[in-house]
């Protein structure tokens, strides 16, 4: 139990961190009025795409760790739905990686625009959205997939999850932040950059809320 619970508490610091890096990453108060062709970068500060980078980079090897808390929790229902649930997770991240990792060198071109031919630089934009926005349309399938087999697992039952927990899969909660965010868009420019880390900040706490209550039910046993 206090090996998951550590766990679950790194993949609450890596939703911090790499929340905190790709907000200084992408955030500007012209980001929704700006999103084409990367156009908010130009309003993001360059020291800010370093800060940015270095703490999304540190903090994101810390959400395996989070998933290995998540495995723990409902390999006691299904065994292999718990497994479904890790591999998919490493899968997501190191996708979502590879991405994150790139953010700060996306964000320098944009800076540069000035610098670079015109039509060099329409292509290094085509380039980078070919090879790394895309992964961001992979990243939501993941999840998705993610999703369908941690609520298979919780609703079979036996998890260390209240089937209630089924309700806050990862997909879930993003799509209802996506709503929140577009809803309310002064939240929204705040929120909507950093959604996943968000998304997984609400996870990871509902799960170690989650751990609490049973290892307190079974102490009381």
């Amino acid at each position: 139990m206090k090996l998951t619970k550590k766990l679950g508490y790194l993949g609450l610091m890596a939703s911090i961190l790499v929340g905190l890096g790709e907000y200084f990453l992408h955030y500007s108060p012209d980001i929704l009025e700006h999103s084409k062709d990367y156009e908010f970068f130009e309003f993001v500060s360059l020291n800010h795409l370093t800060i940015g980078h270095f703490l999304s980079v540190i903090g994101l090897p810390f959400y395996f760790a989070g998933y290995i808390h998540i495995y723990k929790m409902l390999k006691s229902g299904n065994e292999l739905l718990a497994r479904v649930v890790l591999a998919v997770g490493f899968i997501a991240f190191a996708v979502g990686g590879i991405w994150i990792g790139s953010r700060a060198s996306i964000g320098n071109i944009v800076h540069l625009k000035d610098a670079i031919d015109p039509s060099t630089y329409k292509n290094l934009l085509t380039h980078y959205t070919d090879h790394m926005e895309v992964l961001v349309k992979i990243l939501r399938i993941v999840i998705a997939t993610l999703s369908i087999a941690f609520v298979a697992a919780i609703l079979k039952g036996g998890t260390f999850y209240k089937k209630w927990m089924a309700i806050f899969s990862p997909i879930a909660i993003l799509i209802l932040l996506v709503i929140i965010g577009k809803l309310i868009p002064t939240l929204g420019k705040h929120m909507l950059p950093i959604l996943m880390n968000v998304t997984h900040f609400i996870l990871f706490t509902l799960s170690l809320i989650q751990l609490k209550n049973y290892t307190k039910q079974h102490s009381n046993a």
